[in-house]
């Protein structure tokens, strides 16, 4: 009898210690003053499709108060401003740029346990930068990101520095089609899709000619796509699929007369 007494303690204490720590694993009240170390924050699953559910991670800011300092980024996007991004933007940190797949998702953010340095309320961003990955907060395996200064304020106060934040991906809302600025030469084509709604970043293009079939196009660089095959002369479609498996068509988005330097509406969007 006091072998089974001794067995029924000890399993309610394995019971009561399981309990206790889920509970401290799990629990994420808005009292916690500490930010969580690195290494306690999941996996970087804010970078699959449209994954809604919040992560943890953390939030530096990079430029001026009026964007400089944001613009040509890893993405390919240029100016922000040209592209219809504006200073709602930020850099992410290798993990999360996923060598640049993400380029074009958007997040919402918001800061976290820094009662001293947070901010009520939330933003809405979209990825357009690589944060330097040789920095102290942006090398693997940290999830962070590196907002415009514009964006930092409306959460954070300038003098946190750095702070924890939640985030999560949201959809894309844009105003008006997908843009698709041409770039390269005949024997390089290349295209960058922009103003993208929907999950905003993309898996696959393909482009077809007025005298082809529908061709594979390559990620280069950021949002960059390119193909070896020339397409001057013809009249070209372009199908687009984002990362959450959604797949759209533009056809004939481009005249016969397109020229390299140019850009081109596809009036749709996701």
């Amino acid at each position: 009898m006091k072998l089974l007494e001794k067995m029924t303690y000890v399993e309610c204490f394995m019971i009561i210690m399981a309990t206790w720590f889920m509970f401290i694993s799990y629990g994420h009240g808005a009292d916690v003053a500490e930010p969580p170390m690195i290494d306690d924050v999941a996996a970087s699953p804010g970078t699959n499709g449209l994954d809604t559910a919040w992560y943890d991670a953390r939030a530096t800011y990079y430029g001026d108060i009026h964007g400089v300092g944001t613009e040509q980024g890893a993405c390919g996007y240029g100016d922000p401003n040209k592209h219809g991004y504006g200073l709602a933007t930020a850099a992410l940190s290798t993990a999360l740029f996923n060598n640049g797949a993400t380029c074009g998702a958007c997040y919402e953010i918001m800061c976290a346990r820094n009662p001293q340095g947070c901010l009520s309320g939330s933003i809405k961003i979209t990825a357009t930068n690589l944060c330097p990955p040789d920095s102290t907060w942006c090398n693997l395996p940290n999830k962070h990101f590196d907002l415009s200064l514009p964006m930092f304020i409306k959460i954070a106060q300038v003098k946190a520095g750095i702070v924890p934040v939640r985030y999560r991906r949201v959809p894309c809302a844009k105003t008006g089609g997908i843009k698709f600025e041409v770039k390269g030469n005949p024997s390089f084509l290349t295209i960058l899709p922009y103003n993208v709604g929907g999950a905003g970043d993309i898996k696959a293009v393909y482009v077809k000619g007025s005298k082809t079939g529908w061709i594979a196009m390559s990620r280069n660089w950021g949002q960059n796509w390119t193909t070896n095959v020339s397409l001057t002369g013809q009249s070209v479609s372009l199908r687009v699929t984002t990362s959450d498996g959604v797949t759209k068509d533009f056809t004939d988005v481009m005249p016969q007369s397109w020229g390299f330097g140019q850009t081109f509406d596809g009036k749709t969007n996701f």
